[in-house]
């Protein structure tokens, strides 16, 4: 690639707020409705809770380490100058795991629904057509991402508000009502972390900002006030769609055999006929721009790992001449995306999680190495800043990633396995490092 092709630096603070909740979807509450209603037993809004303060703390991490390190990698590019190659190249590994398959998810859904509406067309030919036209999308640039991002979230905005306004007419809004969906009792708590490790891709925006630092204004500012301003955001979107949901619909049992498409039921009940074809309208139209985003990012962490030389440099370290994109990558990208046209939707969903939870428990261990004992920063400020936050970042994402399903761990740690047989033969049995690029380069690349 000529080296005087690069990243444009085009994105401030709105566009990548925009960008990280086009990726979340404010309506992906419904994504995964039915599946943690029924792991957390009816406790949703809960589980939502504990997964936005694990992330919250996560949060901090990654803008520490943006701050430090405003590369397109995101978690590997983090643990990769914190911790050397060897265990930067496992975490980025892990971390493909969750971005490849979030595309993955979202073409799923597309299927799922529209033929669910169009139930005379197959489910594949809509998949098919979203991939590709979002990867033509993606091909063209972010500008253009940019504007489809915030006609696709103010539309979905509009449904939050009709819904939340009409699951309160119709609830019973007695104090023991309220009160229902947020206590939980003790021997409903294994599925309320069950169905909270899940949820962690609900927030995989975040991170996805992070893999934008090249492409940002300023990243060192924009970056880190984009990042908690979405996370904030989104959560306070999710808690009250899902608490609102249940309210209106508590019998959250009868949804067990319709664990997929539980929302459509949910929407239906809410406002009749109108309400579930407007749902349809909204959550699709976001989906989509979930899909266009969630393979935004990944092109940009296998970006990172080519020019490191970790991935295929002739494949993945490559632009547009015109575009300016990592067009090889995101190609790559979508012929992956194809196995949506096999894949289960939980098990997709946990696979996300995975490696979401793995990238999240390395960049808080990141925050410590890098600035307590790389950098030996030192006083109070310091050790609580880098020390006990990221320390606490760490052992709740940890304690979520136990608590997923369990076929989804060895499928994790089967793809963590291939990976370090990689990483073997790239390091000729780890007598050396993997492939990198050098101090002058990276200096380069924040010029």
């Amino acid at each position: 690639m000529p080296q005087n092709i690069q990243l444009q630096r085009v994105l401030k603070t709105p566009a990548l707020v925009a960008f990280g909740l086009a990726y979340m979807v404010p309506l992906g509450v419904f994504t995964t409705y039915g599946q943690v209603t029924v792991l957390s037993q009816g406790h949703l809004p809960v589980a939502y809770l504990v997964t936005i303060v694990t992330i919250l703390f996560t949060a901090l991490s990654y803008c520490r380490m943006t701050n430090a390190m405003p590369l397109a990698g995101s978690a590997f590019s983090y643990v990769q100058r914190s911790f050397g190659g060897k265990i930067g190249f496992l975490v980025g590994w892990a971390q493909i795991l969750d971005y490849l398959f979030l595309p993955m998810l979202n073409y799923l859904v597309l299927g799922i629904f529209l033929h669910e509406a169009f139930p005379s067309i197959p489910a594949y030919v809509f998949i098919l057509t979203a991939i590709g036209s979002v990867s033509a999308l993606n091909i063209l640039g972010v500008r253009l991402l940019n504007s489809v991002n915030f006609t696709l979230i103010a539309l979905q905005m509009v449904f939050i508000v009709l819904f939340i306004v009409l699951s309160f007419s119709q609830a019973d809004l007695s104090p023991e009502a309220l009160m229902k969906p947020l206590l939980v009792d003790a021997g409903d708590f294994s599925g309320l972390i069950a169905g909270a490790a899940v949820l962690c891709l609900a927030f995989l925006g975040f991170d996805a900002i992070a893999t934008m630092a090249e492409e940002a204004n300023d990243a060192k500012r924009t970056i880190p006030r984009a990042i908690l301003i979405t996370v904030i955001s989104a959560g306070a979107i999710f808690i009250a769609v899902s608490y609102a949901a249940h309210l209106a619909y508590p019998d959250w049992q009868s949804l067990i055999p319709y664990q997929d498409t539980s929302s459509l039921i949910i929407s239906e009940h809410v406002g009749g006929k109108w309400m579930y074809n407007f749902f349809m309208a909204t959550y699709l139209t976001g989906v989509y721009a979930s899909c266009m985003t969630a393979q935004t990012g990944v092109s940009r962490i296998f970006y990172a790992m080519g020019r490191e030389g970790v991935l295929p440099r002739k494949v993945f370290f490559h632009l547009h001449a015109r575009f300016r994109t990592p067009w090889r990558a995101i190609v790559f990208v979508a012929i992956v995306s194809l196995l949506a046209l096999w894949m289960d939707l939980g098990m997709v969903v946990s696979m996300i999680s995975f490696g979401a939870l793995g990238a999240f428990t390395f960049v808080n261990l990141s925050v410590i190495k890098h600035f307590l004992i790389n950098e030996k920063r030192r006083g109070l400020n310091a050790m609580f800043k880098y020390g006990l936050l990221p320390l606490v970042g760490f052992c709740m994402s940890v304690w979520l990633w136990v608590n997923l399903d369990p076929e989804a761990l060895k499928v994790g740690l089967t793809w963590l396995l291939a990976g370090f047989i990689y990483l073997l033969w790239l390091t000729k049995g780890l007598r050396q490092d993997p492939p990198s690029v050098t101090h002058d380069d990276i200096a380069h690349l924040l010029d």
